[in-house]
């Protein structure tokens, strides 16, 4: 399929056009999607926050939220 190039308010027209349903089909797509996107950063934050652990001879999976928010916290402060 050929690719097109338009801006942002020539897609937001072309979108206007199309039935109410449709419309509703494709903000449910791209909500769908980004959701799926930000699924996908939460897993790598984790995932980050493992080894930041293991680093420091901590699983994070076995610490207790609140012990979770205290080493955020001591990262946060170490980078600032």
């Amino acid at each position: 399929m050929p690719k097109i190039e338009l801006t942002i308010r020539q897609v937001i027209d072309l979108v206007k056009q199309l039935p109410q349903e449709d419309q509703s089909i494709l903000l449910d797509t791209l909500a769908s999607e980004r959701k799926m996107n930000g699924t996908d950063r939460l897993t790598e934050k984790e995932q980050q926050m493992r080894v930041l652990s293991a680093e420091r001879g901590l699983d994070w999976d076995s610490l207790s939220e609140d012990d979770q928010e205290v080493l955020v916290d001591k990262l946060l402060h170490k980078h600032k």
